[in-house]
């Protein structure tokens, strides 16, 4: 919401900068103009995008997490049955997903595989490498 307003914020900036590069006379050739045109453009896009976000976001209580089955923004920790190596990830939205932080979407394989499976389960993962076996180690929220 913060992010909105301040795009929000910037609409009258823009406006005031397409007024002037107006004023200069012959649009055809205003370079000022197509740019600001252009910024104006995408600011409404982001503006736009970030609407649509919200509007279909939902708000999900903590409380209702569980620990019995993979879930959304449950944290997974699974062991690659064939190189013995183990991983910790959350899963989150396509929107909050960021590797670096381990979080990953819940539309990737992995993710997907892991979703209603249970401490112990073995699942397969069809991913671009081949399909691939992760046993599921824990899951905590």
């Amino acid at each position: 919401m913060e992010e909105l307003a301040a795009l929000e914020a910037q609409r009258p900036a823009i406006k005031q900068a397409i007024a002037e590069a107006r004023d200069k006379g012959d649009l055809s050739e205003n370079a000022e103009y197509d740019a600001a045109k252009e910024a104006q453009g995408m600011l409404e896009m982001k503006i736009a995008k970030i609407k649509e976000l919200v509007a279909s976001a939902r708000i999900i209580d903590d409380s209702n997490l569980n620990t019995e089955e993979v879930q959304l923004l449950n944290t997974v920790t699974i062991r690659n049955t064939a190189s013995g190596m183990q991983m910790t990830y959350t899963i989150v939205s396509e929107n909050e997903a960021n590797l670096k932080e381990k979080k990953i979407a819940s539309n990737t394989p992995i993710a997907a595989a892991l979703m209603g499976h249970h401490v112990g389960d073995v699942v397969e993962v069809n991913a671009p490498a081949g399909i691939m076996k992760f046993e599921i180690l824990k899951i905590e929220i």
